[in-house]
């Protein structure tokens, strides 16, 4: 026992400065030393006798604080809630986004084919006019009128009240 306090008690400093440059916090560090202490006490007797202490330790404590941050990243940031502004805590709700979202894909998905592939490669995948014409390998013509079909019919069903054309359906892009 006092061979094994005599091996680890000078190492505590250099593990808690190294600690503290992998995680970057005093308390967060502390706790880990902490932790690789109890656990190099509690499995001394796995060490090599004719093994570096130093080195094992020291891995010991880098192992647990990969560990750590790999948790963190899975689990996001934790946050006091004592001290945490009542801001950064509340969100507005998303149900109607979801709802919004799922009505959007019905809607994509009830298109015919050549429809949403137009409106995929123009409005999501922001192809020009001339490239999805290229892709799809129809005229120009074709994409334009297929695409003003496809928002035409994306935006009644997403919006009954715009059926009417004039009333503000988005207009198709200039062709330079």
């Amino acid at each position: 026992m006092n061979d094994m306090a005599a091996l680890l008690e000078p190492l505590i400093p250099p593990l808690r400065r190294y600690a503290r440059a992998l995680l970057r916090d005093r308390d967060a560090a502390d706790d880990l030393v902490q932790d690789c202490l109890e656990r190099t006490i509690s499995r001394w007797h796995l060490r090599r006798p004719d093994g570096d202490a130093r080195s094992w330790v020291f891995t010991i404590l880098h192992n647990l604080a990969v560990n750590r941050l790999r948790r963190g990243a899975r689990r996001g940031a934790q946050l006091n809630i004592d001290t945490v502004n009542e801001a950064t805590l509340a969100r507005a709700p998303t149900q109607e986004d979801g709802l919004r979202h799922r009505e959007l894909l019905h809607a994509l998905g009830a298109l015919p084919d050549e429809q949403r592939a137009v409106l995929l490669l123009v409005g999501v995948e922001d192809l020009s006019y001339a490239e999805a014409a290229q892709v799809l390998d129809v005229p120009i013509g074709t994409v334009m009128s297929r695409l003003a079909r496809a928002r035409d019919r994306l935006l009644k069903v997403m919006d009954p009240k715009m059926s009417d054309a004039s009333t503000g359906a988005p207009n198709l892009r200039r062709i330079k």
